[in-house]
């Protein structure tokens, strides 16, 4: 491998991540036809449901028993990133906000000092397919910000930058700008006291869609920067002269300039970078702080306040079926798209 390729590592259910990166996962269902209550129209024998995580015909349940999905959970200490490729998410959560979002939206949440919330795919299509395609990032945050209040924000997919790269041979590779900047295009503002938020942070998100034989060059940074690209779709590409096959990261300096050429098939990639925060990470659960107390404390405070209580009428709370794409915030102040 080349000096500026870092490490390679074949990827798995849950994607290792570096600082100021917590966790990545990447959920791929093919829902069947939703039912009455949209859930899915097919039987769910042989599932531990509650705990489906067996892909059994190609979906899973998650922690759902009727809907698919991740109903009440709590947490603390970081934020979620939830980026909608495909189907549709249904959120609410303590602070009384709520909405449905997909198509492409984003959701930017800071759990900060304590936060419930759900996240429920509802099949809402009964006479085709309710595929489903989404990637959860967690962001840590710094121990001076881990109490804030609680925030959501919504980036929605109608603005989020897109932009394109041709090589010289014309192939074109696409950026989907969630966070960062690129060849002087910046990304929409991330929660007010999210790390990314500071642009000496570095903090990038992309996703990343080539052509075949497209290429594309990821600009130098910084000596202490941590960069990752995920390639999650395709066949193969090449990182600075090293073949990298597909489902597989690869971990890259960050003061070098970068160059990654796609192969013979369509290619699809996400790439995490930021400087780190450089704290103790203890996690535990749904709760990231710095130390063994802060987790035990934060366990404790749960139990007696129930970060706020639940304003909804069931764990697993959903939108009707016909409701489009909408953010409802804590004020009230109602988004629609």
């Amino acid at each position: 491998m080349k000096k500026n390729v870092l490490e390679i590592n074949k990827l798995t259910s849950q994607w290792r991540t570096n600082d100021p990166f917590i966790f990545c996962a990447h959920h791929k269902d093919a829902y069947p036809n939703g039912n009455n209550e949209m859930g899915p129209n097919a039987s769910l024998e042989g599932r531990n449901i509650g705990n489906d995580f067996q892909g059994i015909n190609g979906f899973n349940m998650y922690h759902g028993d009727t809907i698919p999905g991740f109903p009440q959970h709590p947490h603390r200490g970081f934020e979620t990133v939830t980026i909608v490729l495909d189907g549709y998410v249904d959120h609410a959560d303590s602070a009384g906000a709520t909405g449905r979002y997909g198509a492409g939206d984003v959701q930017w949440l800071t759990a900060g000092k304590g936060c419930n919330h759900t996240e429920m795919f509802p099949l809402i299509n009964t006479e085709k397919n309710n595929p489903l395609e989404l990637f959860q990032i967690w962001v840590n945050l710094p121990r001076k910000d881990k109490f804030v209040e609680p925030h959501y924000k919504m980036l929605w997919a109608e603005d989020i930058p897109v932009i394109q790269s041709k090589n010289d041979a014309g192939k074109t590779s696409t950026i989907r700008l969630i966070s960062g900047s690129y060849n002087g295009t910046k990304s929409l503002d991330s929660s007010p006291n999210s790390w990314a938020r500071k642009k000496d942070n570095n903090v990038g998100i992309w996703l990343i869609r080539m052509e075949p034989e497209a290429s594309i060059e990821l600009p130098k940074v910084s000596s202490t920067l941590n960069r990752t690209v995920y390639f999650y779709e395709g066949d193969k590409i090449n990182i600075n002269e090293t073949s990298v096959e597909v489902y597989h990261s690869v971990k890259l300096a960050g003061d070098e300039i970068i160059e990654i050429k796609n192969g013979k098939v369509e290619s699809y990639l996400l790439l995490l970078e930021g400087e780190p925060i450089g704290e103790p990470v203890v996690s535990y659960g749904p709760f990231v702080m710095t130390s063994d107390k802060e987790i035990k404390d934060a366990f404790a405070d749960y139990r007696s306040t129930g970060f706020g209580g639940w304003p909804w009428e069931r764990d697993d709370f959903v939108h009707p079926r016909e409701k489009g794409r909408f953010a409802q915030y804590p004020d009230g102040k109602i988004e629609y798209r």
